[in-house]
C-alpha cells in the first residue's frame, strides 16, 4: 500500500436503511428499525438512555458486527459504500478508527508507543512514516512523552488518551467515538472537543460520536439520532429541529440536554477538624506515598481525613494519582510510605469479609470485578438475609430490577448498566465508607437522578463518601466539600 496508506483518507458516507442488531443468544433485537444518511465529513450524534443500544450501534458502524461481535445484523449498512457484515471486514479497517467505551479492552501492547504503532503496522505503514506519526499523534492526544511508558501503569484517563491516539494515529475516513470523553479531565475533555470540532470543520473525517457530556457533543453534530430505551429510533434530525421540536420527550426518555446550568462546586476545604458537627473521623491518611514502581511515585505526602457522614469529592487532571489514593483508602493498595487508616485499623490487613460492611469500592472498570454470570448472582453474591431482602429494591432504584435484568450476563450489559450493578453491589451492603471510582460514567439524566437519591439516603444514615470524579455537575450536587490533586500531592482541600 505504501505512501497511499500514510496519507489521509478521505471523509467516508455512511448509509443506514432499517438496520437492527441482535446479540447472539438473545432473541430480541438490541437496536432496530434504524434509518438515515450520513454524507461524507458529516458528524452524527447518537443519544438516548442507559442501555438503549448506542454502543452497539455504534459497533455495527464500525464493521465489528458480526465479525468481532457476535450477533446478526438485520437492514443494509453501508460504509464507503461497502456493506457491513459482507464477505470482507477487512476492506472496512482501513477506513475506521474506533475508540471503544472501554479504553483498556483496545490496548494491546506493553509500550505506549508500541500500542500506537500496532494500528499503523496493521495498515502497512512503513517504518519512516510510522516513527514520525506515532508521538505527533501522542502529542496530539495529551501524552507528549509518554512513548516509553507501560500502558498497564497508566491512569483511565491516560488510557482513554492513548485510545484516542491510536485511532486518529492513521487519520482514517470514519471515526466512531464511543464515550471518548467519559474519562477524561474537563481541561482534557474540551481540548478534545475542540480538536474534534476541527475535523468536522475541515471535513476531513466523518465522525459517529456516542457522548453524554451534552455541552461538548451536540455543537459538533451536524445530525442527531436519539434512541428509546426500546433500541428503536425515537427522533432523528439536526441538533436545533429535535432542541426545538423534541426537547420534552428527550428529557423524558434521560438524555442529557446541552443548555442546562451545573450546579456550584462546593468550596475546597473543610471544618477545622475536618469532621462535619464534630463528627469522628472514619478515615485518616498520614504522609502517604505510593509508587507502582521505584522512582516513580504516584503519590507523595498525602495528608487527608474523612468523617463519619462526610462526603469529598477527588478532583484533579487525570494521572493526579485520585484512583491510586481510592484504592488504598479501601485497602486494596498498601502505601509505600505513610499510613492509612479505616475506623482505626489497616484496611489493608482486615479480613475480606468484615471489609465488606466496613468499605464499599466501586472501581473505575466495574467488568474487571464480576464475579457472577448472572446480574442477580452478582447483586446477591455474599450478602445476608437482611440484605437479600433489600437487593431487589436497590437495584430497581438504579434502574436494574431483577425481575427484567436478573438473568441478564453482566458482561453483555452496556458500560452504564454494568456501572450501575457494581453500584447495587456495594450500596447493599450499606458500608461506613463509600469510595467510587467516577460513578456516573455512561448515566442518563434519570439514572443519575436515581444514584443521587440512593446515595443521598445512605450518606443520611452515617456512610462517608469519596468520589473520584470529572464530572464536575455530580460534585456540585453531592459533595460538601472538594479534595484535589495535583502530580500525585494534594493541591486543595485537605485535611
Amino acid at each position: 500500500m505504501g505512501l497511499a496508506a500514510e496519507g489521509r483518507a478521505g471523509p467516508v458516507a455512511v448509509v443506514a436503511r432499517d438496520v437492527a442488531v441482535a446479540y447472539a443468544g438473545r432473541a430480541e433485537p438490541a437496536v432496530a428499525g434504524v434509518s438515515f444518511d450520513l454524507a461524507p465529513g458529516a458528524c452524527l450524534l447518537i443519544v438516548g438512555p442507559s442501555g438503549s443500544g448506542k454502543s452497539t450501534l455504534a459497533r455495527a458502524v464500525a464493521g465489528l458486527v458480526p465479525w468481532s461481535v457476535p450477533g446478526r445484523l438485520g437492514g443494509l449498512l453501508q460504509v464507503d459504500g461497502i456493506p457491513v457484515g459482507g464477505p470482507d471486514p477487512g476492506a472496512l479497517v482501513a477506513r475506521v478508527g474506533v475508540v471503544f467505551q472501554d479504553p483498556s479492552s483496545q490496548l494491546v501492547m506493553e509500550r505506549v508507543e508500541d500500542d500506537v504503532a500496532f494500528g499503523l503496522e496493521g495498515r502497512r505503514w512503513s517504518r519512516p512514516a510510522m516513527g514520525g506519526r506515532v508521538p505527533a499523534a501522542l502529542a496530539e492526544a495529551g501524552l507528549p512523552g509518554f512513548g516509553r511508558r507501560r500502558t498497564a501503569r497508566l491512569s483511565g484517563g491516560e488510557q482513554q488518551r492513548l485510545a484516542l491516539a491510536g485511532a486518529f494515529a492513521p487519520r482514517p475516513g470514519l471515526l466512531v467515538l464511543d464515550e471518548p470523553t467519559a474519562n477524561l479531565d474537563p481541561p482534557g475533555a474540551a481540548a478534545f472537543g475542540a480538536r474534534l470540532a476541527a475535523i468536522r470543520d475541515a471535513r476531513s473525517a466523518t465522525i459517529v460520536l456516542v457522548e453524554h457530556r451534552a455541552e461538548i457533543a451536540w455543537p459538533l453534530a451536524d445530525l442527531v439520532l436519539a434512541l428509546g430505551a426500546d433500541g428503536r429510533p425515537l427522533a432523528l434530525g439536526t441538533p436545533d429541529v429535535l432542541l426545538t421540536r423534541h426537547r420534552r420527550a428527550l428529557a423524558d426518555a434521560g438524555v442529557w440536554l446541552p443548555d442546562e446550568p451545573f450546579p456550584p462546586l462546593p468550596a475546597d476545604g473543610g471544618d477545622g477538624d475536618g469532621s462535619p458537627g464534630g463528627a469522628p473521623r472514619l478515615v485518616e491518611a498520614r504522609r502517604v506515598g505510593f509508587a507502582y514502581a521505584r522512582g516513580l511515585p504516584v503519590l507523595v505526602d498525602v495528608d487527608a481525613t474523612v468523617a463519619a457522614g462526610e462526603r469529598v469529592a477527588l478532583l484533579g487532571p487525570n494521572g493526579s494519582g485520585k484512583s491510586t489514593l481510592a484504592r488504598l483508602l479501601v485497602g486494596l493498595l498498601r502505601p509505600t510510605a505513610g499510613s492509612v487508616r479505616l475506623a482505626g485499623r489497616d484496611p489493608a490487613r482486615v479480613a475480606a469479609r468484615d471489609l465488606a460492611r466496613l468499605a464499599g469500592y466501586v472501581v473505575q472498570d466495574p467488568e474487571r470485578g464480576f464475579l457472577a454470570d448472572t446480574v442477580e448472582g452478582e447483586v446477591l453474591a455474599g450478602l445476608t438475609p437482611a440484605e437479600r431482602a433489600s437487593a431487589g429494591d436497590v437495584a430497581a432504584a438504579l434502574g436494574l430490577p431483577l425481575d427484567g435484568f436478573g438473568a441478564r450476563n453482566p458482561y453483555l450489559l452496556s458500560g452504564g448498566e454494568q456501572r450501575r450493578l457494581s453500584l447495587v453491589s456495594q450500596l447493599v451492603r450499606r458500608p461506613r465508607l463509600l469510595v467510587l471510582d467516577e460513578p456516573t460514567f455512561g448515566q442518563d439524566r434519570r439514572t443519575y437522578a436515581g444514584l443521587l437519591a440512593l446515595l443521598r439516603e445512605q450518606l443520611e444514615g452515617g456512610a462517608a463518601l469519596v468520589a473520584a470524579t470529572h464530572d464536575l455537575r455530580f460534585a456540585g450536587d453531592v459533595a460538601g466539600r472538594t479534595i484535589r490533586l495535583a502530580g500525585g500531592r494534594i493541591a486543595e482541600g485537605a485535611p
